[in-house]
């Protein structure tokens, strides 16, 4: 895939959408390539996280361990970003993300990420609403979950 091919998937990642072409390009060059084949895990929940990882092309489960075993909650298709949480947190991975299908990934470091973030104050912002947006809706379904488990009342 070439640069400029890159470039283009990146401005379809929603977190990605208000930076420059230039800047995706920067981002694009200094982030690592690589290739998962399917059922090969990206990183672990618990793990500490200095890297984010855009898909480029397939699908990532997104799993987080319970006391049953491993519960997919997402998955996730290209263009997405995964593990953002924890460099922007700077908390352990909150889930596992395992390769669905042979994916491949830009691997981008913390401060790579950062600094576009501080360029781009648009970024940031785009950012805080998808986060915020996640936070709704599993604050939502735990809300429900809990509903369920309550005794009828009469």
């Amino acid at each position: 895939m070439l640069l400029n091919e890159e470039v283009q998937i990146l401005r379809q990642v929603p977190l990605l959408a208000g930076a420059s072409p230039a800047h995706l390009k920067l981002l694009a060059f200094t982030s690592d390539r690589l290739r998962y084949e399917a059922g090969a895990t990206l990183f672990r929940q618990g793990e500490a996280g200095d890297v984010a990882y855009i898909i480029l092309s397939g699908t990532a489960d997104v799993l987080v361990t319970s006391p049953r075993g491993e519960i997919r909650v997402a998955q996730v298709s290209a263009p997405s970003l995964v593990g953002e949480i924890s460099i922007l947190c700077d908390v352990a991975r909150t889930a596992t993300v395992r390769a669905a299908t042979p994916i491949e990934v830009l691997r981008v470091r913390k401060e790579e990420f950062l600094k576009l973030m501080q360029d781009f104050p648009d970024v940031a912002l785009q950012v805080v609403r998808v986060l915020a947006g996640r936070l709704a809706r599993t604050t939502a379904e735990l809300t429900e979950a809990r509903a369920s488990q309550l005794p009828a009342q009469d």
